[in-house]
């Protein structure tokens, strides 16, 4: 940390499906040491994933005392903190209430990826409530009130009935670090049906009744929060006694209302900078990819998508509309599709221990294009994918859609891996442009597509995403987007920016370019009409199969 000694610190925590991450950064977003835990997730049943909030905390609590362990802590002016947008049961004294159909106590976290909640979203969404506009016309079952219907449906007694407070993890995050039970606007309109309009801002009485959770509303909301705040305000009076024991800071350090991880990725992501490239941040469109990819975009005006959750109004950039596209596996897919493969266990066995296999497919498929003297691109002209293995987050917004791939042969060696590598990379690209398109006929204008996350890290993704919607895509030179935009959540609070717009613009930092190949654009137009017409051939199997 030379050149650093009296410069403000801040630290930002991030809570993924895998693992808790903290970092110790600047107050110019550079990331001086990282730290990472694991954490464990239970799946009892298909579509069932479980995890403890006891054991995200105790990760939590490891990975700020690594980062904060050889600094004065009087440097570390704010801590923020994002996770993903699961569902926390707590207890009347704090301790978890479970949430397994099992009744195992610890279980207390019902994880994001949990599709067990299908049928309580299918009876909300018949509602057609007015609400319903603001996630795309469809509430995903990934959110929160699908999840808590099932709870007290099928674990009344076991959960319902004893719990005393319901979490987005983000905000018991913030709870446990503050005994605060304040909760974030980011999460509350974009995963529990807030009504967050600037006129409005309350729970809706009316469709909680409808959906006989009446009760939440019950002691000014306590089990579900009555006071909500904007990302990056104080929460209560910064860190408690007993947390700055535990993370090795000091009592009272200011902390940031927290933000879900993808959010979080967007506020560190959305004020990079590179060269001849429109600073303006409603041109562009933030990809934060993790297990999933989020698609984030911010407008002055509210503007509906079809099948795309939003507008939340200052959800993420203060008085600006978030709109929140994705897709539900992308590098969960690529992962998935590499590691079934019968060839892979074969390119482990003989590349170096320090390489990864993409890295290796990445080589094959330039030796490739060098020996048949045709762009990269243009290997994949055989072999299609349709990527929703895990449903359609969005546009389609059908979590019952399968991943669809076309020409196979008879064949299981690299370059059938390769091959198949390359054409599920495509495939991400181009939902990207699906995504893309449907909020430009909405009344977006992108000029630019921004990156972050595990799937930034690979140049090939990077290549298909620019050619594939034929835009410029920037990724910052700080590849820790989440870890910064969780810092500008403790730097907010600090007041050492007066406000979140000045915290992202001071530190959003440089960023690389990756330039649209025009030479195969003609190439991606024909195979986004295939990509498409997979998704209509899907649709039309099914009527057949249901006739």
């Amino acid at each position: 940390m030379v050149g650093h000694q009296n410069e403000d610190l801040f630290v930002g925590v991030d809570v993924g499906t895998g693992s808790a991450r903290a970092a110790l950064v600047t107050a110019s977003g550079q990331v001086l040491k990282v730290a990472t835990k694991s954490i464990q997730t239970w799946s009892p049943k298909p579509n069932f994933f479980q995890q403890s909030s006891e054991d995200i905390w105790d990760a939590v609590c490891y990975t700020v005392k690594e980062v904060t362990r050889y600094i004065e802590v009087e440097r570390v002016k704010g801590i923020g903190f994002d996770a993903t947008c699961s569902l926390v049961a707590v207890g009347v004294h704090g301790h978890p209430v479970t949430i397994s159909p099992n009744g195992e106590p610890e279980q207390d976290v019902i994880l994001w990826m949990d599709h067990r909640a299908q049928e309580e979203a299918d009876i909300i969404n018949s509602t057609g409530h007015p609400l319903l506009k603001n996630v795309g016309g469809k509430v995903s079952l990934e959110m929160e009130i699908p999840k808590l219907m099932w709870l007290k449906k099928n674990l009344s007694h076991a959960c319902w009935d004893h719990a005393d407070h319901f979490f987005d993890l983000p905000d018991f995050l913030t709870w446990k670090a503050t005994g605060c039970d304040s909760r974030s606007l980011c999460s509350v309109v974009c995963k529990w049906m807030f009504d967050a309009s600037p006129d409005t801002r309350r729970w809706c009485k009316e469709l909680l009744s409808r959906l006989d959770l009446d009760d939440l509303l019950e002691h000014d909301c306590h089990k579900i929060g009555s006071v909500i705040k904007t990302p990056g305000d104080p929460c209560g009076e910064g860190i408690s006694a007993l947390a700055a024991h535990a993370l090795n800071l000091l009592e009272g350090t200011p902390v940031g209302t927290s933000i879900i991880d993808a959010h979080a990725g967007g506020l560190g992501l959305i004020g990079c900078r590179a060269e001849n490239v429109s600073p303006t941040l409603t041109s562009r469109l933030s990809l934060i990819c993790g297990t999933s990819t989020c698609h984030m975009a911010v407008s002055k005006e509210k503007l509906f998508v079809e099948g795309v959750w939003g507008p939340y109004y200052s959800a993420m950039v203060p008085s600006l509309w978030l709109n929140e596209a994705g897709q539900s596996a992308t590098g969960k897919l690529v992962d998935h599709i590499i590691e079934t493969h019968p060839a892979t266990q074969h390119i482990i066995d003989k590349i170096p221990e320090e390489m990864r296999v993409v890295e290796y497919l990445n080589d094959f498929l330039e030796k490739m294009s060098a020996e048949q003297k045709i762009p990269v691109d243009l290997l994949t002209k055989d072999v299609h994918v349709w990527p929703d293995f895990h449903g359609n987050r969005s546009p389609i917004a059908d979590p019952t859609l399968k991943g669809m791939v076309c020409g196979l042969e008879l064949a299981s060696g690299e370059e059938q891996l390769a091959l198949l590598y390359l054409a599920t990379l495509q495939a991400l690209s181009y939902g990207t442009r699906h995504i893309m398109e449907v909020m430009q006929e909405s009344g977006y204008t992108f000029e630019t597509i921004l990156v972050c996350g595990g799937l930034s890290k690979n140049p090939m993704f990077l290549r298909c995403q620019a050619n594939a919607v034929s835009k410029t895509v920037l990724i910052p030179k700080e590849p820790e987007s989440v870890l910064v935009g969780a810092a500008i959540l403790g730097a907010t609070a600090s007041k050492i920016y007066p406000d979140i717009l000045t915290a992202i613009q001071k530190m959003g930092g440089q960023a690389e370019k990756f330039e649209p190949s025009l030479q195969v654009q003609e190439y991606h137009e024909k195979k986004y009409k295939v990509y498409k017409k997979m998704l209509e051939h899907q649709q039309q199997y099914r009527k057949i199969m249901e006739s």
